[in-house]
This record gives C-alpha cells, sequence and structure tokens, in this order.
C-alpha cells in the first residue's frame, strides 16, 4: 500500500512541474489578432496583456469613432479566442483538462 501512495504522489508532482513548465510556455507566446481584414491587429500575451495594437491609416474616420472601437474591440476578441486555443488543444493535458488561465 506505501508504494501506491509514493507513486501516485511522484506523478503528482510530474504533473505539477508539466503545469509549471505550460504555464511558463504560455506567458511568452504571443497572438495576433485582427479585424476589417486586417486593419486593425492586436497583439496580446499569453498572460492576456495587450501588448501592441496596430491600426492601419485608412481605418481613422474621425466621423466614425465607433466603428474604429469596435474594430479593436473585435481584434482583442479574435486574440483572446486564439490565446484559449491554445491553451486547451495543444498541450497534451489529460483528462480534458485545461489550463487556469
Amino acid at each position: 500500500m506505501g508504494s501506491g501512495y509514493s507513486k501516485m504522489k511522484k506523478q503528482a508532482k510530474m504533473m505539477q512541474q508539466q503545469l509549471d513548465s505550460m504555464r511558463t510556455e504560455m506567458k511568452s507566446k504571443l497572438v495576433l489578432g485582427t479585424s476589417g481584414n486586417g486593419l486593425v491587429t492586436v497583439t496580446m500575451n499569453g498572460d492576456k496583456e495587450l501588448q501592441k495594437i496596430e491600426i492601419k491609416p485608412e481605418c481613422v474616420d474621425p466621423n466614425d469613432l465607433e466603428g474604429l472601437q469596435d474594430l479593436i474591440q473585435a481584434a482583442c476578441a479574435d486574440a483572446y479566442q486564439k490565446l484559449a486555443a491554445e491553451s486547451d488543444g495543444g498541450m497534451g493535458l489529460p483528462g480534458g483538462m485545461s489550463l487556469p488561465f
């Protein structure tokens, strides 16, 4: 009985190390989110922090700031979805687990 417990404890420690490694890897990832056929592009890191916003000049209309705001919001949502897909898939977590970030 003791050897089964120590084996489980060892496996739990290995899983924790793998999770820590995956978290570190995700933090260093950068994803691009786009909207308006590339008129607005945002760069977001794995901590979901906005790193950069690029807006093409032809997108800026002083009479339609709401449209620009919508494009920025859509680009951020796109980047967020890409990060979520990368953290859930491709990480090889057992049993359909996902990372808590």
